[in-house]
């Protein structure tokens, strides 16, 4: 794909309107310097220098499309507590719509707090509650739901395995967006047993894969079209979900992406630096789906969320693309 064709797609992103279900996070940075050893344990003494917030998990997918579009909403669960609070802040400085989450004030915010220490992860703290919407809830989201359908171009289901993304959420929803002839995609848990059938798209990444087709994930050396457990478990899952496009992310190795009918395609990685992979898949599912909307190819739908992943791996802390550098990673690639 010539930087011209990327062009004509990205020109079409603004109007469009995605919007996206999962499990709602706050994302905790604490930033610091380790000096010492600590006298009361081996493990390193971190000085603290700042903090940052972002909003993460399906948050965080909203905040990648936000980027290019300029109506996106998110819909998930949240507390009535502070980091609630400050959740919603974020997102209403993104300009993000949320008016069809739920609050609860039973329900602790979701929060993972990462201590960073001379650009290297230290340790992270999750506080988490798994908590299931209600039947009252669903309902409500499902109706909400139903009213935006006609002026709504594709449906995100993120699922973090915190409870939110539930089998009856997602066949009420999903039944109604096929009726509709939307793009309707996810980022599932192999731990929470969802019926994907009928997706667009399902994007897990070579762990989920492989724990969601039943394949035991053995270490290759082989690059991963010659990957034949890789390849199986791709085509396990293409034919298990009956989805139109299966997008598994690899890490250091890129995509691999299969479409039904054809042959596996491997896109290598275009990450030059690697600094932070916590959000990639996030960016991945975000810019694959909206490639698709925007009537790019499905290849260079999944060539789109490639570059985009290679983009945020490169940042510290939870991190989205923009447009100049998705187009910037793109000339260098033809460079």
């Amino acid at each position: 794909m010539d930087l011209k064709r990327l062009r004509q797609i990205l020109d079409r992103a603004a109007g469009k309107r995605i919007v996206v279900i999962g499990d709602l996070m706050l994302d905790e940075f604490v930033w610091g310097k380790v000096g010492r050893i600590s006298p009361e344990a081996p493990v390193p003494v971190v000085e603290v220098t700042g903090e940052s917030f972002f909003p993460g998990g399906a948050a965080n997918v909203a905040r990648n499309l936000r980027e290019f579009l300029d109506h996106v909403s998110v819909i998930g669960l949240m507390g009535k507590d502070r980091n609630g609070q400050r959740l919603r802040q974020l997102l209403a400085e993104h300009k993000i719509d949320m008016s069809d989450s739920i609050e609860d004030e039973k329900f602790p915010t979701i929060v993972k707090t990462r201590i960073i220490a001379r650009h290297q992860q230290v340790v992270r703290v999750d506080r988490e509650k798994i908590a299931q919407p209600t039947t009252a809830q669903v309902g409500k989201v499902v109706v909400a739901l139903r009213k935006r359908l006609p002026n709504l171009d594709a449906i995100i289901f993120e699922d973090y395995g915190k409870g939110f993304v539930t089998r009856e959420l997602v066949a009420q929803i999903a039944h109604e967006a096929r009726a509709a002839k939307k793009i309707v995609t996810a980022d599932p848990n192999p731990h929470n047993l969802i019926d994907w059938s009928g997706m667009t798209a399902v994007k897990p990444n070579r762990t989920e894969a492989f724990l969601a087709a039943g394949i035991p994930n053995r270490d290759s050396e082989l690059s991963p079209n010659k990957d034949v457990d890789l390849v199986r478990a791709g085509k396990d899952l293409l034919r298990k979900w009956a989805a139109q496009y299966l997008l598994i992310t690899l890490g250091e190795d890129g995509v691999m992406f299969f479409e039904k009918g054809k042959r596996p395609h491997h896109i290598p990685t275009k990450a030059r630096d690697v600094f932070d992979v916590s959000g990639a898949g996030d960016t991945a599912i975000a810019m694959f789906t909206l490639a698709l909307v925007c009537n790019a190819t499905p290849l260079e739908a999944a060539q789109i969320a490639n570059h985009a992943s290679a983009v945020v791996v490169g940042k510290l802390g939870t991190a989205t693309v923009t447009r100049d550098q998705l187009v910037s990673s793109f000339e260098h690639d033809f460079d």
